[in-house]
């Protein structure tokens, strides 16, 4: 269910951050932080205000809002309880059809990822496959936390625009 942009800039606040709040997993702040700065002219623009939003947010918000994000082919993907985004995304990239062998390798480098971080690896899974998303989880484990931490934001920001074009017509 697609939303314009004309619409989206004249709907009030709280209707602006409901039709919004799946952009950035579980972190309806995000919508919020942004949506005084109607109107917008683009679908670009209302990402990049949404990704100011999110760098404007304190460490506590933006640890917070990576950790919101599920574990790729996790327990919460296998019980069906992801967000209707997430669910969708991780489909296209195969990973609801992983053999036993393969959901065993993810699940051991989602857990040595969360011990290396603290926080759930993060890719914007569109356009990838199972196995690239595996050498991406091998390559990043080498990063520092800080990159990381830059990496996860960036990821996120990606995964909103692929949303926010997935919702909003200009």
């Amino acid at each position: 269910m697609s939303i314009s942009l004309c619409k989206l800039n004249q709907v009030s606040q709280d209707e602006f951050i409901d039709k919004l709040s799946g952009i950035f997993e579980h972190s309806p702040w995000v919508a919020a932080g942004a949506a005084d700065e109607r109107p917008f002219a683009s679908v670009d623009e209302l990402h990049a205000a949404m990704v100011a939003a999110v760098d404007r947010a304190d460490e506590t918000l933006r640890l917070g809002l990576i950790r919101a994000h599920p574990d790729l082919a996790g327990k919460v993907a296998i019980a069906g309880k992801l967000t209707p985004e997430s669910t969708s995304e991780q489909k296209g990239a195969g990973l609801d059809s992983l053999t036993k062998d393969e959901y065993a390798r993810f699940h051991g480098l989602n857990h040595a990822y969360t011990a290396r971080f603290g926080f759930p690896f993060i890719l914007a899974v569109r356009g990838h496959d199972k196995h690239s998303i595996m050498a991406a989880f091998e390559r990043r484990l080498e990063n520092d936390a800080d990159a990381e931490m830059r990496e996860a934001l960036a990821q996120i920001a990606r995964i909103g625009h692929f949303r926010l074009n997935d919702l909003v017509e200009e």
